[in-house]
């Protein structure tokens, strides 16, 4: 049984490949070679690592027990090369919490540096974005609590940043900021009518709204019809969904501010659907509500229904320069 754990109600199971190897799951030697023949494999590993076991599963429950797989490390020291495998059978290009629970896999196998810093590189097949995508980890203490900062990069705005186009996409204004209106979004609740596409390590759609009433409850997000066209904006095209408006697919977000820098956020995530908690759809949320005027530098608190996740905002020159965010695992028993 590979061990499962939880940062923030997402659940990620961790496996080397030499253990899915023993399980017969055929994964490539490196980390590269294995992104690019994941159709071969994942679709399998998923069902093996993250399916129920027989007559296990919950009423009520999602069809997987964990939110994906993390396979790694490919090495023995750092940089350490992983691949994020959502429940889907494809890749991420960066997950926050995924990477939070695989830096905690790995300091609880000591395989952590004694000094600090270390890296990770995510590989992935989408075009749309470079592979590896390496995140800088340097474990922390916050308030007594031992986790890890992540380094998430510089955020990129606007619909070039994330690949969207299309005859549903419009141009919206929020606090004089231009955004955009995403038609297959604004349709499903008229509420939803102003978005902010953002680029951090994965494409985001963030979807501001007035207050926290407009927000799609958590169990609502699981429920026909609302899932079903979710699924179809989200995911990407030949993937159950329709790529419209990205064809790579789009990670969903909804926020509201309800304090000075604390946000209350929503997500839908590509290749998954509803998510309690993600690392960085609270990073693209964060970045939008910086751009728009909702928050200032400095640390942003995103509340989603698995947790808060702080998140570090730098700024220069009145720039956004550097995201960055705060996570912390624990192992399932």
């Amino acid at each position: 049984m590979p061990p499962f754990y939880d940062a923030r109600g997402n659940i990620y199971a961790v496996m080397s490949p030499d253990a899915l190897r023993a399980l017969g799951v055929n994964v490539p030697q490196s980390a590269a070679d294995a992104a690019l023949a994941r159709r071969s494999w994942a679709p399998r590993a998923v069902a093996q690592i993250c399916g129920w076991p027989e007559g296990e599963r919950p009423a009520g429950s999602k069809p997987h027990r964990s939110d994906g797989l993390l396979v790694g490390p490919f090495q023995q020291a750092a940089p350490f090369d992983v691949l994020i495998v959502n429940t889907d059978g494809t890749l991420a290009e960066r997950s926050g919490n995924g990477l939070t629970i695989f830096s905690q896999s790995l300091a609880d196998t000591g395989r952590t540096p004694k000094d600090g810093v270390f890296v990770l590189n995510v590989h992935h097949d989408h075009e749309d974005s470079a592979s590896p995508s390496p995140t800088e980890v340097l474990p922390a203490v916050i308030d007594c609590v031992s986790g890890f900062w992540l380094d998430i990069g510089t955020p990129g705005f606007g619909a070039v940043a994330v690949g969207a186009k299309g005859a549903g996409l419009g141009e919206a204004v929020i606090n004089d900021t231009p955004a955009n209106r995403v038609a297959r979004l604004a349709e499903l609740h008229p509420d939803w009518q102003t978005s902010v596409f953002v680029r951090v390590g994965n494409p985001h759609c963030v979807t501001l709204v007035a207050d926290a009433a407009s927000l799609p409850g958590f169990e609502e997000l699981h429920e026909t019809p609302l899932n079903e066209a979710l699924t179809r904006i989200a995911f990407a095209a030949g993937e159950f969904g329709e790529g419209d408006p990205c064809p790579a697919g789009i990670n969903l977000q909804w926020a509201a501010r309800v304090a000075p820098n604390r946000i209350m956020a929503r997500v839908f995530e590509r290749g998954e659907g509803p998510t309690a908690s993600s690392g960085t759809s609270a990073s693209a949320v964060a970045s939008a509500a910086w751009l728009c005027g909702w928050v200032e530098a400095g640390t942003v608190e995103v509340v989603m229904p698995g947790g808060t996740a702080p998140v570090r905002l730098i700024e220069q020159e009145g720039q956004l320069k550097q995201v960055q965010l705060f996570g912390q695992a624990r192992l399932r028993r």
